[in-house]
């Protein structure tokens, strides 16, 4: 199967899966907490995510599945077809608004992304592609990001990184335009990918960064640790960075 065609299916499942989660909007949510208050789950979340690993064992057994919600495989390397998913990206945002959340797919092969998927359910915006396919907003293609400086544009950045400060975001956030935190990472990296925001800085979990890598890197944006060292899809949560090259320098050098 082309990559463009491998795009196409995954499109369809996603439309599917935003379709399912529209509809359990109309019923009352289960809520868990997983480490704490701010760290939520839902029966959405897990209904999504089982939906999504049934899609894929089905279609490509021999894939591998790394998923949020803990229905994927137990990886030690990054060899083959892993496929990376975050059923609700923003679980808070859709506990408390029942918007502002995202489903998440990225798709690296031997360790290199190749496709990825974020789509707004609420908003029906969705952005889909890869380095090979291009990248696509609702089927429309997505030129180049334009490369803007730090002072230019806004920033996303993590609340709790910027309320204490850590590795001096506060500092570097209120050099730009303006500052944004959205409390979703699809949200952000959409943004980014949009030309709306020039960068944006969080601590991310795999789940949260896979798909918006493999959608940004094609269109020029710069990914990494916060430190400039590799991200790492099979790692624990890591200080992140996307930004326009300018940017991206910037902030390395601050």
């Amino acid at each position: 199967m082309t990559q463009v065609a491998l795009m196409n299916q995954v499109v369809e499942w996603v439309n599917e899966a935003a379709d399912q989660i529209r509809e359990k909007l109309k019923s009352p949510i289960m809520v868990e907490e997983k480490s704490n208050r701010h760290d939520l789950v839902t029966n959405v979340d897990k209904e999504t995510e089982a939906f999504l690993v049934e899609k894929i064992r089905t279609n490509y057994p021999d894939d591998h599945i790394l998923g949020e919600e803990g229905l994927g495989d137990n990886l030690s390397d990054t060899k083959g077809r892993i496929w990376v998913i975050d059923p609700i990206d923003g679980t808070l945002n859709f506990v408390k608004q029942q918007e502002n959340f995202c489903i998440m797919i990225g798709i690296f092969e031997d360790n290199v992304p190749i496709l990825g998927f974020i789509y707004d359910v609420v908003k029906d915006e969705f952005a889909y592609g890869g380095a090979k396919t291009g990248v696509f907003l609702n089927s429309q293609s997505v030129n180049q990001v334009e490369n803007v400086c730090l002072r230019d544009g806004l920033i996303g950045v993590n609340g709790a990184m910027f309320c204490h400060n850590t590795f001096n975001v506060r500092d570097i956030a209120i050099e730009a335009v303006g500052v944004r935190m959205l409390g979703c990472a699809g949200l952000d990296f959409l943004n980014v990918i949009r030309g709306k925001q020039n960068g944006y800085i969080s601590n991310l979990a795999p789940w949260d960064f896979a798909a918006g890598v493999a959608l940004s890197e094609p269109l020029g944006l710069k990914c990494s640790k916060f430190d400039g060292s590799p991200y790492d899809i099979l790692g624990e949560r890591q200080y992140f960075l996307v930004a326009t090259q300018k940017t991206y320098e910037e902030i390395a050098n601050y």
